[in-house]
């Protein structure tokens, strides 16, 4: 019974956090929203757009290296709890 109260208490800790920091970052985006309006709005050489492609392409490259990892079955022979490493 012990057990159970604290796994209750401990989801409800973790929605309770997971919650708040949903409540900022709308927060933030809605404070910054403003700024982001005049950044695109004075942006003539059209860095922004360059920046964000580049930002793209790297999440890219890493999503493609952690197929590439994940598809080696040797590596779940060697640590058992390797397929663990992809939950957030």
């Amino acid at each position: 019974m012990q057990t159970l109260a604290f796994e209750v208490a401990t989801t409800f800790v973790d929605d309770a956090a997971a919650l708040a920091i949903g409540a900022g970052r709308i927060i933030i985006k809605i404070l910054t929203a403003p700024i982001e309006r005049l950044a695109n709005a004075c942006d003539v050489a059209g860095v922004l757009p360059r920046r964000r492609a580049v930002r793209r392409a790297w999440a890219d490259r890493q999503a493609a290296r952690c197929q590439r990892w994940c598809r080696r079955p040797w590596l779940d022979r060697l640590f058992p709890l390797r397929a663990l490493s992809r939950l957030t």
